[in-house]
């Protein structure tokens, strides 16, 4: 995410990519959606759900294109380096023609369609066989203000991003330790609702719980932030196993509750006033643009990878319609919780003890090995913001500067605030809405530009969006910046409610 090309890696079918982006989007986020969805209305939550899931996929299929182009660039300036080497060698051979002649071919070289090197040489110009990151997207087809405008809604989002993590782990370890203990036992579901102030254990309040488990965390996990951290294949496989587990048991024991008549949810149809972290919340849930790079490369046969992202959407959509649904007519509205899996860490939803610890403590399995990958990726994005062609920085900047600044901002924010629902949906409202509609409208826009430019009007990128009218980047554009709006003034309004 930092830029630069990195390599593809081992190829993989289709449907093994499809599987993969299912795992991607389907994260943190689906577990806040059912309150989002209870809190805004059912009717007004699925309009907003299909339609932000039509916008996010359109997006995907900028990205795509731009990644395509961004090739296609690469492969020419390579073919173009190859020519001038092997000019070159012509000339210092003593091969050579008169003054004149050399200026004419300077000349022609220069300003030939390169619409000619595609015919000549390379009919997939624009095959997707490297991966190049978006900050090296950016790079690549926005101009400097541009890019640091990237990385600052990059850096952002990825701040946010680690802010949900470090609360909801610290969140989730209060709620299932403090209901365990005491005359709480089982009622972390059951409707009680409790202040931070309440008893936790003894003269340990619930707050100070949470601080102590968010100090842990820190202690824990903080440190990974200073050194590299890879994500295994074996730890990638058995966090992916554990959430389809978590998620299956949550979809069927509220089917189970619902289908015996003890469903307590009447959802309303809709409220306004919900939209707005609603919005957040779905913006984030469907969050993948950042990573297509590493999803989309390594895919061996690309031919119809538009079609196999719009299935995923589809898929996902109705994913999530089937647990905010399951959830809001299961569940009374306030007894919802920010983190959906507390939900079932009351006796009277499951007896099961092992099932109740799991789902209760799901979140801190996933959370915490994302947590340093995370840290990683934001640690060396500041990096490529700060560097200097031909720099490098001092061990002390390198090693505690930039993993300091890092790592204490979210610390700072989950310290202050561990309100889940608003995390999430403040993060995808405004950085994830830059990562999500502006920056691939605009790197569509630009890469198009840019094709026209070096290799001639004619030339069609075998990967274009099915979205190609320049309406649809348009559209993209203003519903970003009036999304910015919305939510800025839906907050202004909330606070001068209160």
């Amino acid at each position: 995410m930092a830029g630069g090309i990195t390599d593809t890696g081992e190829l993989y079918s289709p449907y093994v990519g499809l599987v993969y982006m299912f795992n991607l989007i389907v994260g943190t986020g689906a577990l806040t959606m059912p309150k989002a969805f209870a809190t805004a209305g059912w009717l007004v939550s699925l309009v907003l759900l299909m339609f932000l899931g039509f916008m996010s996929y359109m997006t995907t299929t900028f990205v795509v294109e731009a990644m395509a182009a961004a090739n296609a660039q690469l492969r020419w300036k390579r073919m173009e380096k190859r020519k001038e080497d092997d000019e070159d060698e012509d000339s210092s051979s003593g091969v050579s023609d008169s003054d004149v002649l050399l200026q004419d071919g300077y000349e022609r070289a220069e300003t030939r369609p390169i619409l000619s090197v595609q015919r000549r040489g390379s009919p997939n110009i624009f095959e997707i066989t490297e991966r190049v990151e978006m900050g090296q997207m950016a790079s690549m087809f926005f101009n400097k203000v541009g890019v640091n405008l990237f990385y600052f809604c990059i850096i952002i989002y990825l701040y946010g991003d680690l802010a949900i993590y470090a609360a909801a782990v610290p969140v989730s370890l209060m709620q299932v330790t403090c209901s365990a203990t005491g005359n709480h036992s089982c009622s972390v579901g059951d409707g009680t609702k409790y202040n931070d102030t309440d008893k936790c254990w003894g003269p340990i309040r619930r707050i100070d719980a949470y601080r102590l488990y968010l100090a842990a965390f820190t202690l824990l996990l903080g440190p990974f932030t200073f050194f590299n951290v890879q994500k295994t294949k074996y730890l990638q496989i058995m966090t992916s196993l554990m959430r389809w587990i978590a998620f299956i048991l949550m979809i069927i024991l509220a089917l189970i509750r619902i289908s015996r008549g003890q469903a307590e949810g009447h959802p309303s149809m809709a409220q306004p006033s919900g939209i707005r972290n609603l919005f957040g919340v779905c913006v984030y849930s469907f969050m993948c643009q950042h990573s297509l790079p590493s999803l989309i490369t390594p895919i061996s046969k690309k031919k119809h990878v538009n079609k196999l992202v719009l299935l995923d959407y589809i898929l996902i959509l109705a994913f999530y319609s089937l647990l905010s649904f399951t959830a809001i007519y299961c569940f009374r509205n306030d007894t919802l919780m920010d983190m959906y899996t507390l939900n079932f860490t009351n006796c009277e939803i499951i007896n099961v003890a092992f099932i109740r610890y799991f789902l209760g403590l799901f979140p801190v399995f996933t959370i915490s090995t994302n947590f340093p990958i995370i840290a990683v990726t934001l640690r060396n994005n500041w990096k490529t913001l700060f560097h200097r062609e031909g720099g490098t920085y001092p061990w002390v900047v390198d090693r505690i500067v930039f993993p300091a600044i890092t790592l204490i901002p979210p610390v700072l924010v989950a310290f202050c605030t561990h309100d889940l629902e608003s995390l999430v949906g403040i993060t995808g409202a405004y950085a994830g809405n830059g990562i999500q509609y502006l920056i691939p409208a605009f790197l569509a826009y630009c890469s198009r530009k840019d094709t026209q430019l070096v290799f001639g009007s004619g030339t069609v990128n075998k990967h274009l969006s099915p979205f190609r009218h320049t309406f649809w980047i348009v559209f993209v554009l203003i519903w970003g910046f009036s999304c910015f709006v919305f939510v800025t003034a839906n907050i202004v309004l909330s606070e001068s409610k209160l």
